[in-house]
């Protein structure tokens, strides 16, 4: 399974895993693929210095990826005032009424963190000061088009950089921004997603940007059948997310939430996911529970926009967390929960990509 952005990353298969695990991304690249680390839970740049030197040692040399969350125009305020002062106390009061409602017991002294300071542009700075110390050679912006400047030293890094986009016409603005390669998100998506399915929109953004800007297809992917989907709509390769939740190596992350997680995501089907801004103040597909549900209810408020909803409930996932209950947990996941039945080692997860697809190929080919 080869395409030209296989040769120019030096990866052997055009698979694409964003994941916040250093271990699922580790063991991606190892397989073939390209393994991007999230970067936005790092609040301190110390922590990601020591993960990404901990990539560089157990990657077998292969290649990985970074993903940072920075958007295009810098922030006028917020970078030197406390944000958290403009958190309305009506929010704050539904978030706090809503946990006693759900059961979900206060941490222990002394435990918790604030909110994730990876949502601020300042931090995901640092975010990409650190990486470019070390040998990534794709960086992903969560957010569309990082500012100008910061593309420009990544390419003077040797280093190709990505941006999602939900609409053509995003995709144009990257490229024309001097982003390298697009992740064309559709609906079904996990996280961060626009309003067109991935059916619709990847045909679009290829035929948008032209045929050399590479384009990958992500949203709804968990198999080899939807990997050649994609690949026949004019996609270089295939960014995917959800599926490494369920891997054994994400286990390795420690999340005290994880009997929780492997309940509820095992259990789930396609329809078990709500595209909400509970979660991040922007529209994001999350597993639907009873916390998101009671974000819907007739009187909760409307989430807060990006950072300052972050900042609202980081305390309360940290809560959810360790309150290990798979009807409670909050979880960005795509469409495609409904595929993860079981919890599998990366290497078997990304063979039966390939192997699927050269079966599916192989396939259609009978039909020429």
């Amino acid at each position: 399974m080869r395409t030209p952005i296989c040769d120019e990353l030096g990866i052997e298969h055009p698979v694409f895993a964003f994941t916040p695990s250093e271990h699922v991304a580790a063991a991606v690249s190892r397989a073939g693929g390209l393994g991007v680390l999230g970067c936005v839970r790092f609040n301190d740049p110390d922590e990601l210095e020591r993960v990404l030197t901990w990539l560089d040692d157990n990657t077998d040399g292969k290649p990985y990826g970074v993903d940072i969350v920075m958007p295009m125009k810098v922030p006028t305020e917020g970078t030197s005032t406390d944000l958290s002062a403009y958190i309305p106390d009506g929010h704050r009061h539904f978030v706090d009424e809503t946990l006693l409602k759900l059961g979900v017991p206060p941490l222990p002294e002394g435990e918790g963190r604030d909110g994730v300071l990876g949502w601020l542009h300042s931090v995901a700075r640092s975010h990409l000061d650190v990486a470019l110390q070390h040998r990534p050679v794709f960086i992903a912006n969560a957010l569309g088009s990082p500012p100008v400047d910061v593309i420009e030293k990544c390419h003077e890094h040797g280093i190709k950089v990505g941006a999602l986009a939900g609409a053509a016409k995003h995709a144009l603005s990257h490229v024309a921004n001097g982003v390298d390669v697009i992740i064309a998100q559709g609906y079904e998506a996990g996280g961060h997603t626009g309003e067109v399915a991935s059916m619709v929109l990847t045909p679009d953004v290829v035929d948008a940007v032209g045929p050399d800007v590479p384009v990958l297809g992500a949203g709804g992917i968990g198999s080899g059948r939807q990997v050649a989907a994609s690949l026949a709509l004019g996609a270089a390769g295939v960014w995917t997310g959800s599926i490494w939740l369920g891997t054994e190596e994400y286990r390795q992350m420690g999340a005290t939430n994880s009997d929780a997680w492997e309940t509820a995501f095992t259990r789930a089907t396609s329809s078990d996911t709500v595209r909400t801004r509970v979660y991040t103040g922007k529209p994001a597909r999350l597993l639907k529970t009873r916390w998101t549900e009671a974000w819907a209810e007739d009187g909760a408020p409307a989430p807060l926009p990006m950072p300052l909803q972050n900042l609202l409930v980081a305390d309360a996932h940290n809560r959810i967390s360790a309150a290990n209950d798979p009807d409670v947990i909050s979880m960005p996941v795509g469409q495609v929960v409904g595929r993860m039945n079981e919890v599998r080692p990366v290497a078997e997860v990304m063979a039966s990509l390939v192997s699927e697809l050269e079966e599916t190929v192989r396939r259609l080919e009978k039909l020429v």
